[in-house]
């Protein structure tokens, strides 16, 4: 048999994982040929079919659930070879995946400071919207938005964060008074698309008042930060990302929702010193942002 390169075994598990071969790409931040070339390889050196082709996407064939079971077991083995030498400092790669929101305006101001400390580090700071899983491992680390109920996960909460609502002082005095949530029904108002919410913790408006619905909507919470910076409409933001700005202020500001941040790590990998020193700086950055979270 030919020799087969490690990343062509890595490309199999992530189409594995993925369950679609274009979704394992863009996990792997590679393109879709790429990684179609890989998996082609890998069946010609194997000389067997790993994946059926249907119309939801790849599913293995009983020689793909065979390796499958080899390959996890070789990526966990390779997963708990830590690169850390006492004398040159943790070394290796991590994936940090957060939401859009708190990897821009938190994460990504304190980063740099981070690898400063840790020359030999690679860092890749996926902020989007939507989460990499650890327990397909497709990231090291993820703050979630709830605490996972399922899988091989080690979980902690990490912080509260408090929401509310906003709007440009121009914005304001072209409208009527807002006094209370009530007083926006009638008011043009800025938040998610419902259907393409990536977690139900992300349903705003509906904390406020029952009644209330966005007119002026997107996926993308700094698109909507923009637009109420914009004069666009009042709505929701962290209070991370709208006490941060000068140019917005609080509408009917007693009122305030709460969410939470939930560290989670997979149990094989989350003792690795490169991931725990990530786990570590998180918990200690949220820690020194308390006051701007809540």
């Amino acid at each position: 048999m030919q020799d087969i390169s490690w990343s062509d075994y890595q490309a199999f598990l992530a189409i594995a994982q993925a369950g679609q071969l274009a979704r394992a790409a863009r996990n792997a931040m590679v393109d879709a040929t790429t990684m179609g070339r890989r998996l082609r390889r890998l069946e010609s050196r194997l000389g067997t079919t790993l994946f059926e082709q249907t119309r939801e996407g790849q599913i293995l064939t009983p020689a793909g659930e065979a390796l499958l079971a080899a390959v996890e077991q070789m990526a966990r083995a390779a997963a708990a070879v830590d690169q850390t030498d006492p004398a040159q400092g943790i070394a290796g790669h991590v994936r940090i995946s957060v939401s859009e929101g708190f990897g821009s305006w938190i994460v990504a101001r304190h980063l740099g400071e981070f690898t400063a400390r840790h020359p030999r580090l690679m860092v890749d700071l996926v902020a989007s919207n939507g989460f990499l899983s650890p327990s397909r491992r497709e990231a090291d680390i993820a703050v979630l938005l709830s605490r996972p109920k399922a899988g091989p996960l080690i979980a902690r909460k990490l912080s509260d964060y408090a929401l509310r609502l906003y709007a440009s002082p121009a914005y304001l005095a072209a409208h009527p008074a807002i006094a209370s949530p009530a007083d926006l029904l009638g008011h043009r108002l800025i938040g998610y698309i419902p259907d393409l919410l990536y977690a139900p913790e992300l349903s705003y408006l509906a904390d406020f008042h029952p009644a209330l619905t966005a007119d002026l909507r997107s996926s993308s919470i700094l698109a909507q930060h923009r637009l109420l910076a914009a004069g666009s409409g009042v709505g929701v933001l962290p209070c991370f990302i709208g006490d941060a700005d000068a140019g917005l202020v609080r509408v009917a500001a007693p009122h305030v929702i709460q969410r939470s941040f939930w560290l989670v790590m997979h149990r094989d990998t989350h003792k690795l010193q490169r991931i725990k020193a990530c786990a570590d700086w998180l918990t200690a950055i949220v820690a020194r942002e308390k006051l701007a979270l809540i």
